[in-house]
C-alpha cells in the first residue's frame, strides 16, 4: 500500500495536481477539473461531456460527428432497451420510475456496503420478479437497456455522494486504480487520459479524463454497436497488455466511482457515438 500511495504522490506531483495523501474527493475533484480548465482554456466546462469532441485536436472531426448525431446509429438500439425496460416493469424498482436519477449512480449501498452500479440494480430488479438476470454486462441487451436509463437523464448534471466513510474508502480504491501503473506497456489510465489528453496515438485522439463516463453506453464503430463504461474499461487495459478484469468487478466499480465523482457538475450526454 505505500508503494502505491507514494506512485499516486509522485505522478500528481508530476502533473501539477494537488493529489497528495491527505487530500480528500474534494481536492481531488478541484485539482483535476482545474488542470484540464488550465490547459484547455478554450474549451467550455460543458463540452467536456462530449468526449474527445471537445477537445482542439479533434476539430476536423466535429463537424461529422455532429451530422452522425442528428441521426445517431443507436437508435434502434434505445427502442430495444425501453420496450425491454417496459416489458419488464423494471420502472417499478427505481425512484421515480428510472427518470431523473442517473447522474446520482454509481453509489454506496449501506446495507450492502458496496458500490453499486445500474447494471446491478437492473439485473437484481429481473431476480426479484422471477426473471433471468441479463448475463452479457459489456453489450447487447444489457448495453441497450442501460441506455434507455440513462436517456431519462439526459442533460442532468453528475452529483454523487460520497458523504458515507464507505463511499471514500472505495472511491480511494477507484482513484488507486486511475493512477497505477499495468501491463506490459506500464501504464496507467492517467499516462493516456491526463498527461497525454488530445493528443495522437496511432491516428487516434487520445480523449481526456474528465467526462469519461458521462456518454456511456456508447456507440463505436469498432464495436459496431452499443457497449458499456466496463467494456471501454476491459479494452483499455488490453491495450496496455494487462489482463482485464471481469464487468462489474469491485474494481471496476470503484472505478467507475472515482470517475464518477471527477465528472462532478458535468451534463449526462448517453447514450452516445464515439466513432
Amino acid at each position: 500500500m505505500n508503494k502505491i500511495v507514494v506512485l499516486l504522490t509522485a505522478l500528481g506531483l508530476a502533473l501539477g495536481l494537488s493529489f497528495s495523501v491527505q487530500a480528500g474527493p474534494e481536492e481531488d475533484l478541484k485539482a483535476f477539473q482545474g488542470y484540464f480548465k488550465k490547459n484547455f482554456p478554450d474549451v467550455p466546462f460543458d463540452e467536456w461531456s462530449n468526449g474527445l469532441y471537445a477537445l482542439p485536436a479533434a476539430a476536423d472531426r466535429r463537424a461529422e460527428w455532429e451530422q452522425i448525431e442528428e441521426f445517431p446509429p443507436y437508435e434502434l438500439d434505445l427502442a430495444k432497451g425501453k420496450k425491454f425496460w417496459e416489458t419488464n416493469n423494471l420502472a417499478s424498482c427505481f425512484k421515480n420510475g428510472g427518470k431523473g436519477i442517473a447522474q446520482n449512480y454509481p453509489y454506496w449501498d449501506k446495507k450492502r456496503k458496496e458500490v453499486r452500479t445500474v447494471e446491478l440494480d437492473i439485473n437484481e430488479c429481473l431476480t426479484r420478479q422471477g426473471k433471468k438476470p441479463i448475463k452479457n454486462l459489456k453489450k447487447g441487451t444489457m448495453a441497450q437497456v442501460v441506455s434507455h436509463f440513462r436517456s431519462m437523464s439526459k442533460g442532468n448534471r453528475v452529483k454523487i455522494d460520497l458523504s458515507d466513510p464507505g463511499a471514500r474508502v472505495e472511491y480511494t480504491r477507484g482513484r488507486q486504480y486511475f493512477w497505477a501503473k499495468r501491463g506490459q506497456l506500464n501504464f496507467s489510465c492517467a499516462n493516456c487520459h491526463v498527461h497525454q489528453a488530445g493528443k495522437f496515438i496511432g491516428g487516434n485522439i487520445l480523449s481526456a479524463g474528465l467526462g469519461h463516463g458521462v456518454g456511456f453506453p456508447t456507440y463505436r464503430n469498432k464495436w459496431g454497436g452499443l457497449g458499456t463504461l466496463h467494456r471501454r474499461y476491459g479494452g483499455c487495459n488490453k491495450q496496455v497488455r494487462a489482463k482485464p478484469l471481469k464487468a462489474q468487478s469491485k474494481e471496476y466499480r470503484a472505478l467507475e466511482l472515482f470517475e464518477a465523482y471527477m465528472n462532478t457538475g458535468l451534463p449526462l450526454t448517453a447514450p452516445s457515438n464515439r466513432g
